[in-house]
């Protein structure tokens, strides 16, 4: 059965925590890719950006519904969450938007694996971790073209 290694690119865009948002966007639309790894200086895998990611970015910030009751204002929404959202807006750094914990494979994963850890964690591209060290990513693209052969 082939494996992650078999199949996977190795020539791999990625980004870094304090790659522009405009860089960012000028970079999805040369490559046409949908999601790009985020590494730290050092060239370590950090997380993951999607054009989703970027999109979300641009929605408009919900102003939270707040309540005076004698001296005192309650949200009657989560204020942790209303930071967030006015991060979220604020954003001008992949540093700032990125998704940290990226779900990885293996270069001995099996195209069956493979197919199990996209499908379960809903994303569309696994970088192949070795040694601590991204070698290259397997996208939902590889395994599709796995399946014409």
């Amino acid at each position: 059965m082939l494996t992650a290694r078999d199949i996977m690119t190795k020539e791999v865009v990625s980004v870094t925590t304090d790659t522009s948002l405009k860089e960012l966007a000028k970079i999805f639309v040369e490559t046409r890719y949908s999601n790009i790894p985020v590494t730290d200086e050092s060239g370590v895998l950090v997380g993951m950006i999607s054009e989703t990611d970027l999109i979300e970015q641009q929605k408009p910030l919900h102003i939270p519904t707040v309540m005076a009751f004698f001296d005192g204002v309650f949200y009657l929404n989560s204020e942790k969450r209303f930071k967030q959202e006015v991060d979220r807006v604020t954003a001008t750094t992949v540093g700032e938007l990125y998704r940290k914990d990226p779900v990885t494979c293996q270069p001995e994963t099996t195209t069956r694996d493979l197919a199990a850890l996209m499908s379960q964690h809903k994303v569309h591209l696994l970088p192949v971790i070795d040694n601590q060290q991204m070698i290259g990513v397997v996208s939902r693209l590889d395994l599709i073209k796995v399946m014409e052969s």
